[in-house]
């Protein structure tokens, strides 16, 4: 196993390992989580994927292990939104050379949300939609072209416009042992000694020794 390398497969250009085509300060992503894109270049993931992501904000996008992302998913940040609380919805902070305003203050053109969390082993759909601020629980699931509002529980499945809840994945007893065990931290050897257990859904069987 190698997650530093940008092209897990042999001869697939459209999946990258999505750490490795990072560049950003404000963007960390975990080990082995990956990225399919089959309509753009994946390692401009940073450019097409990630939306109105401003340094002035220093909100982050925290992207955790073994996540699954699937083409065209956006993570929508902050500097997308407009100010709320304003009579008007128009963004006069940023055009503050013609209105006289202080430059220092553009970050009063909207409401600011905070980072993006997702957890590990999280499966992004196709298309779907991240809004800024918005926790996603390890485990996951996010269907395809769904526009996500509202944090997520672990272990999960949400979908649709906006995203709720269509069931968990398993039993709460399950997703507790999940959650004790963090399977995604184990170091890699003992990741592929159990991986039958892990594809197979054994949880009892599983072992970090």
């Amino acid at each position: 196993m190698n997650s530093k390398k940008v092209y897990p497969r042999t001869g697939d250009k459209e999946t990258v390992y999505l750490k490795s085509t990072i560049t950003k300060p404000n963007i960390i992503v975990g080990d082995y989580t990956m990225y399919n894109d089959f309509v753009n270049d994946p390692t401009q993931f940073e450019k097409n994927n990630i939306i109105y992501h401003y340094p002035v904000n220093n909100d982050k996008l925290i992207i955790g292990k073994y996540c699954s992302i699937a083409c065209g998913a956006k993570f929508m940040f902050t500097a997308g939104n407009h100010n709320m609380t304003s009579l008007s919805t128009y963004p006069f902070p940023i055009f503050y050379e013609d209105w006289g305003l202080n430059s220092s203050n553009i970050i009063d053109a909207w409401n600011n949300n905070g980072d993006i969390l997702i957890g590990n082993d999280v499966w992004i759909g196709y298309e779907a939609v991240i809004m800024q601020g918005i926790h996603i629980g390890d485990g996951a699931i996010i269907g395809t072209r769904s526009v996500v509002t509202k944090d997520v529980p672990p272990y999960t499945i949400v979908g649709g416009t906006p995203a709720k809840q269509i069931r968990k994945r398993f039993s709460e007893e399950v997703i507790a042992k999940l959650i004790k065990l963090q399977w995604w931290n184990w170091d890699d050897d003992i990741v592929q000694k159990n991986l039958t257990n892990i594809m197979k859904g054994n949880v009892n069987l599983l072992g970090g020794l």
